[in-house]
């Protein structure tokens, strides 16, 4: 192996598995994953219900499908199911925090944070993120995001790694924030786009990739596949990063 060797990650919020036919489908979930091939994987709505049908634990079922490990940061129950973001990774997983970003009443909202040790004493800090949809609700929770609770905690010794659905479509005040704190990947110079939702006929941006300064970018996509374009409304963002040598 390498001594920076280069790893790839991607987010891809799956909408429940929900296509955007209406149907519950996890397979054409997992068909993504495989053709994505990631070795760490952010994903937003995922329902996992424990003792039901073997898709209907979508957390398990989807990490099975690729031969991943799995951590759900739960933020609520769906229908009895555990509902929330999930982070499969073929690294080892040494540590696991799980982060409440709740703002005020609004719809409950965190974060999992899975420290991944990448290569031989390598570890990176990744955050899966969901932020809520409402303006002023963001703006609550880019507070807690930035504080020493979170993402500015001394016990964080290693780099930092953000992915995630932000919901936020125009520079508000967590894109500014993150943006003082993180280098963040610019889909207009690596796409040649602005938008990226809804996958078929895009009108804004919402999955966001935020990186400390110790990583390094060597390659970035939007995975746009015939099966991507029907298995969420949301399409993954995959990036391929190592770990600078400085």
């Amino acid at each position: 192996m390498k001594d920076h060797p280069v790893f790839r990650v991607a987010t891809y919020n799956t909408h429940k598995c929900r296509g955007i036919d209406g149907r519950i489908r996890p397979f054409r979930v997992a068909e993504v994953l495989r053709e994505i091939d990631a070795d760490v994987v952010a994903l937003q709505e995922v329902v996992s219900l424990t003792g039901g049908r073997r898709e209907q634990n979508q957390a398990r079922y989807l990490a099975d499908a690729v031969g991943l490990e799995f951590r759900i940061g739960e933020t609520r129950k769906l229908r009895g199911a555990a509902y929330g973001n999930v982070v499969l990774s073929r690294f080892p997983v040494k540590q696991v925090e799980v982060y409440d970003l709740t703002a005020s009443r609004r719809e409950p909202r965190g974060c999992i944070r899975c420290d991944l040790e990448v290569a031989h004493g390598k570890i990176i800090h990744v955050f899966n993120i969901h932020l809520g949809t409402g303006y002023l609700e963001r703006r609550k929770q880019a507070r807690i995001l930035m504080s020493r609770e979170v993402l500015l905690s001394p016990s964080l010794k290693h780099p930092r790694l953000l992915l995630g659905d932000f919901n936020e479509w125009t520079t508000g005040l967590v894109s500014r924030m993150l943006q003082g704190e993180f280098e963040s990947v610019d889909i207009q110079l690596h796409l040649n786009r602005r938008r990226t939702y809804p996958g078929v006929l895009p009108i804004m941006h919402l999955d966001h990739m935020y990186f400390d300064r110790y990583l390094v970018l060597e390659e970035f996509s939007l995975h746009r596949s015939r099966k991507a374009l029907v298995a969420s409304d949301h399409l993954p963002l995959l990036a391929g990063f190592r770990i600078s040598g400085r």
